[in-house]
């Protein structure tokens, strides 16, 4: 498993299917910021994508048009059959800019998203404010020509002296 945040403004995305299951993927990567294509289920034919997710669709056709998709590069992953997909997704939080993943590597996503759940507990909507804040004034010292190093030590002490994390 190689754990990566894909910037959706430079890719092209696309959703098969039409039931919950493609609903429930369409609104999750709106709220990443992407604007997905939405592909029917009936037997879609494929625009040039970069990644393709297939839910809601028999078997049969999922597994051809994830072969068919593979065949021209495009990164596929099908609703809840790991033996047919590239990549799996995550249970996600979102704060914001602050996004904060748990992955079981497709082994338990019900264990995953209780997980999620008992972090989003003490990560409150509030953080999404602390990062926008911590972000404009890691904006100012790089402006100011600090290195990445001190950077991250700067960031560390305004975030000790926050006392936001216990």
């Amino acid at each position: 498993m190689v754990p990566i945040a894909l910037n959706p403004s430079r890719l092209r995305l696309a959703v098969a299917g039409n039931g919950a299951l493609a609903r429930r993927r369409v609104a999750l990567l709106r709220a990443a910021g992407a604007e997905p294509l939405t592909l029917p289920a009936e037997a879609p034919e494929l625009p040039p994508l970069d990644v393709l997710w297939i839910a809601d669709l028999p078997p049969g056709a999922a597994a051809e048009l994830a072969a068919v998709a593979r065949a021209r590069g495009i990164l596929v992953n099908v609703e809840d059959q790991p033996a047919l997909s590239d990549f799996h997704n995550t249970a996600e939080l979102r704060r914001g800019d602050l996004l904060i993943t748990v992955s079981t590597n497709g082994q338990s996503p019900g264990m995953a998203g209780a997980i999620r759940d008992r972090i989003g507990a003490m990560f409150g909507p509030e953080w999404a404010e602390r990062v926008a804040e911590l972000g404009a004034r890691r904006q100012a010292w790089r402006a100011e020509g600090h290195t990445l190093r001190e950077l991250a030590l700067l960031s560390a002490d305004a975030l000790a002296q926050s006392g936001w994390l216990p």
